[in-house]
């Protein structure tokens, strides 16, 4: 038997509604890897270079931290036809480091029916990723597209 998650849709959801995602530990050859292929700094690459940087030490892409937070949306947030993104906001008040530990908290803030398309809305978040100290590394404010049930 398959063990399928609940799904929302537009009309199942109202503001002020959280989610609350799982633990993702970050180690420094992850933090790596991901430099080498997506953001090949050397503040990202290597700890010596990192340490005499703005950083000072070894730090995560703001793009590995916005893949992880992605995933860890994906994952929390269950609405049916998945996350469409229509515009986002983004900003890094702090780095990932190594050994951090991040988990996701997203607050529904506004939901707006569309006017010309009733089988469908737009959902405003406001998405924080923190690490294991509560120390907030991400701030996301997406705006969504969502369907109401039986629509998409």
């Amino acid at each position: 038997m398959k063990n399928e998650k609940k799904t929302v849709t537009l009309d199942d959801i109202a503001v002020g509604d959280q989610f609350v995602s799982r633990e993702f530990s970050l180690d420094a050859e992850q933090i790596k890897n991901f430099a080498r292929e997506f953001d090949p700094q050397p503040f990202h690459l290597d700890e010596t270079a990192a340490s005499q940087s703005l950083f000072k030490g070894l730090a995560a892409s703001g793009w590995h931290t916005a893949a992880i937070t992605m995933l860890l949306m994906t994952e929390s947030i269950p609405f049916a036809n998945g996350l469409i993104g229509a515009n986002v906001e983004l900003s890094w008040p702090r780095p990932t480091r190594p050994g951090d530990i991040l988990h996701v908290k997203s607050i529904i803030t506004d939901i707006a029916p569309s006017k010309s398309k009733p089988d469908r809305g737009f959902v405003t978040l406001q998405i924080d990723t923190f690490n294991q100290n509560g120390e907030q590394v991400q701030k996301l404010t997406p705006k969504v597209l969502v369907f109401r049930r039986g629509a998409g």
